[in-house]
């Protein structure tokens, strides 16, 4: 695991050094987000902070392709070229969207066409979840996966609304995946640890970690939609791919060692509060007779900053959320279920009812009010 810890390292650094650079260009350039209504912060931010995390990233990459330990990642470039390539793509889409406001039409097709790439290079969901049924057809492999990353992308890019949020998210479930994948890919080969999906998430973890002094609040810097959209391509370009690496484990091994549904229960669970975020955004808007692409303030961030959360409370709380679902989802790999469930269910309740603490403390002054209200108007009453 040292290598993969080095290159996150790596990815970090040069993710921070060269995020102030970004930074400067943008401001040369005038690429800053407007103070519009739905947005949290109060003064204009420069954009394009993606930009520097994908510098990171790929940094990250060239580093472990100079690591014999990980030579086997590079031994067919094929599924690298993939993500290479789908990873500049939506670079130049979201540096586009974060200077010019393109049409979100335009940017559909560009989230479709980075998944078309990663098809295109062997970067398939080959095995579904349920039965352990393989997706043989190519059609559907392609379909499935084009889905799953366009999906991923706007869920990332939905909850990135707050400073620190998408990246810090992107980072804890991140985390969670990185485990998962290291752990998966030793059951298959002990003495062989190179998987190309622990690298992804070890690159993007660490991006997203040299990133966050730059971002979190007060930020001086957004990742803007290059940024946003990177985040969830990356980690959608882990979650197919993990899957051709479940269809090597033996059967009883799936059965006895993983739950069934692992391969899909950790990126379901690590991008739990985008997708929930995303889903709510689509059911909202459709509701009022809106395009499902309109932007609003509705979403899970603000609703907590509205109800009485400050703008790092409100992050640091959805932090615990991510932490909660995505390590959770990972314990099941190595620790008995039913204990697993057990504090499962103990830390649920406890993050639910820090989360709902503020209408909780609200309800109470509001009936502390009333009763006060209610045993003076009695006094009166009797003293009258």
């Amino acid at each position: 695991m040292i290598y993969f810890l080095i290159v996150l390292t790596i990815s970090a650094v040069v993710t921070y050094a060269v995020t102030p650079l970004v930074r400067t260009v943008a401001l040369t350039l005038g690429v800053y987000t407007p103070v519009r209504d739905r947005d949290m912060h109060r003064q204009t931010l420069p954009r394009w902070g993606g930009a520097g995390m994908f510098l990171g990233m790929v940094v990250g990459l060239a580093a472990a392709a100079a690591v014999p330990y990980l030579s086997g990642i590079f031994a067919d470039l094929t599924p690298v070229r993939g993500v290479f390539a789908a990873m500049v793509l939506i670079l130049i889409v979201g540096m586009a969207d974060d200077a010019w406001d393109i049409h979100w039409f335009l940017k559909l097709i560009g989230q479709i066409g980075a998944g078309v790439l990663l098809v295109i290079h062997g970067v398939r969901l080959e095995v579904m979840p349920v039965g352990w049924l393989g997706v043989g057809d190519a059609p559907v492999q392609a379909a499935l996966t084009v889905f799953l990353v366009v999906l991923t992308i706007n869920a990332f890019n939905f909850i990135d609304g707050l400073d620190g949020l998408a990246a810090g998210v992107a980072a804890i479930g991140g985390s969670a995946f990185f485990i998962y994948s290291y752990l998966l890919t030793l059951s298959i080969n002990q003495f062989d640890a190179s998987n190309l999906v622990t690298l992804l998430m070890a690159v993007m973890v660490g991006a997203c970690l040299g990133f966050l002094p730059h971002n979190f609040h007060p930020a001086r810097i957004i990742m803007g939609d290059t940024g946003a959209m990177l985040l969830g391509l990356v980690m959608a370009a882990g979650a197919v791919a993990v899957t051709s690496d479940v269809g090597q484990l033996s059967e009883g091994w799936r059965f006895r060692n993983v739950p069934a549904y692992m391969p899909i229960l950790l990126p379901l669970a690590v991008t739990l509060l985008p997708l929930l975020d995303l889903a709510l955004a689509v059911i909202r808007r459709t509701a009022r007779g809106a395009s499902p692409f309109s932007p609003d303030r509705g979403h899970l961030h603000h609703k907590l900053v509205d109800g009485g959360y400050s703008h790092p409370q409100a992050v640091l709380l959805l932090y615990l959320w991510s932490a909660l679902f995505s390590f959770g989802a990972v314990s099941f790999s190595f620790l008995p279920w039913w204990f697993v469930s057990l504090v499962m269910l103990g830390t649920l309740g406890a993050a639910t009812a820090l989360t709902l603490s503020p209408w909780l403390r609200r309800r109470a002054r509001r009936v502390n009010r009333q009763a006060a209200e209610r045993a003076l108007r009695a006094r009166r009453e009797r003293s009258g």
